[in-house]
């Protein structure tokens, strides 16, 4: 893969208080090295509160828009990172579940990472797609339609998702390889 292969492609990554920090930092380093620009949307504008494990504060990470006024074609991918509150909170807010739910729809590829799904899973946009998770949510994806692997990477048309922050090597790997591919 060309170093600069994500040059002029925009990815949105859809976060909020209790985003996993490594699950945000490496992901987004690993775009934007690869020549992308990258946009956190949140919930509310400010700032995002990461944590550690889910049990300590990290960094706090600045919002460049709120999700309600984002438009998914101002984007050519969307990053989901894990962390326990942060999809749980995402998935409680219709703005957050619209964008995904019309961005999953756009066939434009997806990463999501470790807690992440069950922002797609409340987007119900597993349904009939291959994916691995960390392993608490693995039943929440079989009851939404989705088929679960316990693999470092599955890559399914365009969604590439991961298990936990150990797999982030391989899964940051292949969301450069797929966001390049662009559309599915």
């Amino acid at each position: 893969m060309p170093q600069q292969a994500l040059t002029g492609k925009r990815v949105a990554i859809l976060a909020t208080d209790g985003v996993e920090q490594v699950e945000l930092v490496q992901p987004r380093a690993a775009v934007e090295d690869a020549g992308a620009t990258t946009a956190l949307l949140s919930l509310e504008s400010g700032e995002i509160q990461a944590m550690n494990h889910d049990v300590e504060k990290g960094d706090t990470f600045t919002v460049d828009r709120p999700v309600a006024e984002a438009a998914v074609d101002d984007f050519d991918a969307l990053l989901l990172p894990g962390g326990t509150t942060n999809p749980d909170k995402l998935r409680q807010d219709p703005a957050a579940v619209a964008f995904v739910k019309e961005f999953a729809a756009t066939g434009k590829p997806i990463g999501v990472i470790c807690h992440g799904p069950w922002t797609l899973v409340e987007a119900d946009a597993v349904r009939g797609r291959t994916l691995t998770s960390y392993p608490s949510l693995r039943t929440d994806i079989r009851n939404a339609g989705g088929t679960v692997l316990d693999q470092e990477v599955v890559t399914d048309n365009g969604l590439v998702s991961s298990r936990n922050p150990a797999d982030l090597p391989a899964f940051c790997a292949k969301i450069v390889e797929e966001f390049a591919e662009g559309r599915h």
